[in-house]
């Protein structure tokens, strides 16, 4: 089932995003920048101030009461000046679940309830790029993150409906 996420849902969506940003992110190994900045962007707070805030909403799958995966949505973002719709800002699946079509369940939720003109950026090492490009994504071009004093390389992806 896929719902907007509620109070309730706030300790599980913590757990995921641990789940989910440790598995993808620590390909190499923990290191303390990870650690440190993992911890301390996902918290419970984190995700309370998201799930008030009008700017953003988030879509949870759940199978029974387990919560397999969800997408962020940052309705203000803009990437480079390009008018290319809003943010998914985080989209998370359960790595156990991941190639079992929820995540383009999720994004199908949001084309419906949101809109479908949007965009997203991934870290150029990250297995879900081929699903971003079969799913119908076009890539715009470099967006970089910085960990610490490291320097992420990732790629911007937009997704239009009528492209």
């Amino acid at each position: 089932m896929i719902r907007e996420a509620n109070k309730s849902d706030v300790i599980n969506l913590v757990a995921l995003s641990l789940e989910v940003w440790f598995k993808t992110y620590c390909y190499d190994g923990i290191t303390s920048e990870n650690s440190k900045y993992a911890l301390s962007m996902f918290t419970e707070q984190y995700f309370h101030n998201l799930i008030t805030n009008k700017n953003y909403r988030i879509f949870v799958y759940t199978d029974g009461i387990y919560l397999r995966g969800y997408v962020l949505i940052n309705l203000d973002s803009q990437f480079n000046k390009f008018n290319v719709g809003f943010e998914i800002e985080k989209f998370y699946v359960h790595s156990e679940y991941q190639g079992k079509w929820i995540g383009a369940k999720l994004l199908n939720e949001v084309k419906a309830k949101v809109g479908d003109k949007f965009w997203l950026y991934t870290w150029v090492r990250n297995q879900s790029i081929d699903f971003y490009e079969h799913f119908g994504f076009q890539d715009t071009g470099e967006y970089q993150f910085t960990l610490g004093n490291e320097v992420i390389d990732n790629r911007g992806f937009a997704f239009s409906g009528n492209s």
